[in-house]
């Protein structure tokens, strides 16, 4: 799941991958909702409140929605920094490592929640969920070549529309678009799941999701980057 790089992966390992993934991206977008009513994965919501609060003269708003923007991108530019690193000392273990340091960050906001209280609106959980969110879409469209986009839900549904019509289209292009169908559909609905799981459990546990979230994390990777080391 976290070992194999494009052609080399099949289909049922990029399904694996979303439905981990986006489930866990889709927990982690809710509870910036429910903290601050910002969503730390949509970018395009996020670009669109900035441009809405600039034109309205609100400059503080329009800062604050930049600032998610900016740390989304930071996120996914060292994740992809990393990967490439990895890739050229030829580190098979590199993408899972990402997801593993994902994991560890995310705990390491656990702690900091749990020892400050974080309070309702707090731009630095919001800020640090929009940094982890581009770090694993980064290592998720990198190592499928696009295919599985954890946190980009908008060019996912795209893709899912642009499918669907292939399939009134003739025999071959049915055949193509068939396992992208299941792909994107799954990555949709493991979203929209996670999204649901998230609210409910952030209500209930508080910022214990965030450690729920990192063990689903680590459950995933750890494995993966131990086989990646044997094999090397």
């Amino acid at each position: 799941m976290l070992r194999h790089v494009g052609a080399q992966r099949s289909d049922r390992i990029d399904l694996e991958l979303a439905a981990i993934l986006s489930t866990v991206a889709g927990a982690l977008n809710a509870v910036g909702y429910q903290v601050a009513g910002v969503f730390s994965a949509n970018m395009t919501g996020n670009v669109s409140a900035l441009a809405d609060h600039a034109a309205h003269g609100d400059w503080t708003g329009s800062i604050a929605f930049a600032g998610l923007v900016v740390t989304f991108v930071t996120g996914a530019f060292c994740a992809a920094s990393l990967i490439h690193l990895g890739e050229a000392q030829h580190m098979r273990a590199v993408h899972a490592g990402v997801i593993i340091l994902e994991a560890v960050l995310l705990i390491a906001l656990w702690l900091w929640v749990r020892a400050s209280g974080a309070p309702a609106g707090s731009a630095g959980l919001t800020t640090a969920l929009s940094f982890l969110m581009g770090m694993q879409n980064a290592t998720t469209t990198v190592i499928s070549k696009a295919r599985v986009r954890t946190t980009h839900v908008s060019g996912t549904a795209t893709d899912f529309g642009i499918e669907a019509a292939a399939l009134f289209a003739g025999s071959e292009a049915r055949r193509l678009a068939r396992p992208m169908l299941r792909l994107h559909g799954l990555t949709i609905l493991c979203f929209a799941l996670g999204g649901i799981g998230g609210a409910l459990l952030y209500a209930g546990v508080g910022e214990w999701l965030f450690a729920l979230a990192a063990l689903a994390l680590l459950t995933a990777a750890v494995p993966e980057a131990v086989r990646a080391m044997l094999a090397d």
